[in-house]
């Protein structure tokens, strides 16, 4: 990559925050690569430029988090106006071989196609699964889902190469997106084992309980939490586990939803909403907790999506419970149990069986470190990612 110039563009998450995009940065710039990133400003992440570890990050604004159809108007008009004028910027200043574009939305490619006309490489770094996910958070079809499905098909029309984050997304990219199988590359979402280490555990975060469940990720509808706050309650009202701190890592749109949900059942006891916290807090909950849980709903966008929750869980030696999906099962194997499909009671079932059982989780959590150790953290990634970046620069 030495002497080549790439930019990313990401709307929907700020670096370094988006774990998968600043590995992929710091990956293509220790391969010798100028890199510059388009990002959102965030929480923390204000300033509209600064230079981290030798990666050019470009931030704008956005407005407030899109709700409706006009509310996604304005967000991703705001977004494609800003990533217009800031690649260009780029282009002019340090100058663009390929242009990286991740999505949610699949949108990106409208900014990569004037540059393409000038000998700049598209490649489609494929996060999300927007068809599946509209109908997922929607609940239906219609136009709009239509429209996602276009957008798809011209954003794979658009790439000389794709990068799906498992083998679902890559069968996808060549069945629906009409892409050559040469020309799509799978780059899992795998954990730098660099970074993310297990700490000293903090007791205060189980709030005087003896067992801590704990959950990382995004709140949202689609994710499920409605489902764990139901599973938590059986364990209480039902069961009497009374023991038992669910504690809730990350922030969303459905956050204060969720709270609210959380004292409707008079549930504060049991249930802890952090927000969507630093870092240390974050490694101190992994580190803490006895197992995690991906409550994400089986639906045909989580059925084929890789949630970074569950490497998470797995690279800290963390056993697990969720429901039975196809890429879940996948990455996590022998280190989860698998619940019936949005059954909140077989889940909390399920919880119960691995916290009386300290020799099974144990047993679970060092095979799910192992298989990320030796086939799924960041390292594995690394010769694909490579690999995407040459084919696309490859001369036709």
């Amino acid at each position: 990559m030495a002497g080549k110039s790439v930019l990313i563009v990401v709307e929907n998450l700020p670096l370094p925050f988006d774990r998968r995009v600043w590995q992929e940065a710091r990956t293509l710039k220790a391969a010798g690569a100028t890199v510059s990133v388009i990002c959102p400003t965030g929480k923390g992440y204000e300033k509209r430029y600064e230079e981290i570890e030798g990666v050019h990050i470009h931030r704008h604004p956005l407005p407030i988090e899109a709700e409706g159809a006009l509310g996604f108007l304005l967000e991703y008009g705001a977004a494609l106006f800003w990533e217009t004028v800031l690649a260009w910027t780029i282009y002019f200043k340090r100058g663009i071989d390929v242009i990286q574009g991740c999505n949610p939305p699949d949108l990106i490619f409208l900014v990569a196609l004037p540059f393409k006309l000038l000998g700049v490489k598209y490649i489609f770094d494929h996060h999300d699964i927007n068809p599946e996910l509209y109908e997922a958070k929607f609940g239906r079809r219609g136009f709009f889902w239509k429209l996602m499905v276009l957008f798809e098909k011209l954003n794979f029309k658009s790439a000389d190469v794709s990068m799906a984050t498992n083998q679902s997304y890559r069968k996808i990219a060549i069945e629906r997106g009409g892409m050559d199988p040469d020309k799509v590359f799978v780059v899992r979402s795998g954990p730098d084992l660099s970074r993310l280490k297990r700490v000293e555990p903090v007791d205060s975060w189980k709030r005087g309980k003896r067992f801590m469940v704990g959950y990382v990720g995004v709140m949202g509808d689609q994710e499920g939490i409605d489902l764990l706050i139901d599973c938590a309650e059986w364990l209480v009202r039902e069961k009497g586990r009374t023991d038992i701190q669910f504690t809730l890592v990350g922030g969303g749109p459905s956050l204060e939803k969720l709270k609210a949900l959380v004292r409707e059942k008079q549930l504060e006891e049991w249930v802890h909403f952090t927000g969507r916290a630093p870092d240390q807090d974050l490694f101190e909950v992994l580190s803490t907790m006895d197992i995690g849980v991906n409550p994400d709903r089986v639906n045909a966008m989580n059925d084929k999506s890789t949630m970074n929750k569950i490497m998470e869980y797995m690279s800290l030696g963390k056993a697990m419970v969720q429901f039975d999906v196809t890429e879940g099962r996948f990455s996590a194997q022998d280190a989860s149990l698998y619940a019936r499909a949005n059954d909140p009671v077989d889940m909390a079932e399920k919880i119960v069986q691995l916290l009386d059982d300290p020799a099974q989780r144990d047993a679970m959590g060092s095979f799910g470190r192992k298989r990320v150790q030796e086939e799924l953290s960041w390292l594995h990634q690394v010769d694909p990612l490579i690999a995407a970046y040459r084919r696309a620069l490859r001369r036709p």
